[in-house]
């Protein structure tokens, strides 16, 4: 763990979330689904809470996501709304599961320009929870890659 990490997660836990970045703070409302910081602890796995409340980022090459391949979909680990199907997903070589196409309406994004770049922040458009980022280097048909925290998703079979 990077000092950097360590400061933003004593920080956020001494401010109780007020160190949730702004854009979540003052939309929090505008979600469908909104959980006070207690239950959302309660309601997600330590590493889920990390990544989808305080904008974490997971291990490359550690979510067991990363190899699924069976039909299905991925759905967000904080709300279970829909996000990706197994059709549009990818290997793109980078350790994060990624797919060039949300499903329509599904996801948000914001500027973020944190590490000091410029990137697009993706994140669950019903409970606001951060997924990971978009990137404009992925496969046809969008050309987009869509790099995702396998932690902030859960994948539901559609197969027998």
């Amino acid at each position: 763990m990077q000092r950097r990490d360590l400061l933003l997660m004593l920080i956020v836990a001494a401010c109780g979330g007020a160190a949730l970045p702004a854009w979540r703070r003052a939309k929090a409302a505008e979600f469908e689904v909104t959980k006070t910081d207690v239950e959302w602890r309660a309601a997600l796995t330590p590493a889920q809470y990390q990544v989808l409340r305080h904008e974490a980022t997971e291990r490359p090459g550690s979510s067991p996501l990363l190899h699924e391949h069976r039909k299905g979909v991925f759905v967000c680990a904080g709300c279970e709304l829909p996000l990706f199907r197994s059709e549009t997903k990818f290997e793109s070589g980078t350790g994060w599961p990624s797919f060039w196409r949300p499903m329509e309406g599904a996801v948000g994004e914001n500027v973020d320009r944190s590490l000091g770049m410029e990137r697009t922040e993706v994140h669950c458009r019903r409970c606001g929870g951060h997924l990971g980022h978009v990137f404009k280097d992925g496969p046809p048909p969008t050309g987009l890659r869509y790099c995702m925290n396998g932690v902030a998703l859960k994948f539901i079979s559609e197969e027998s």
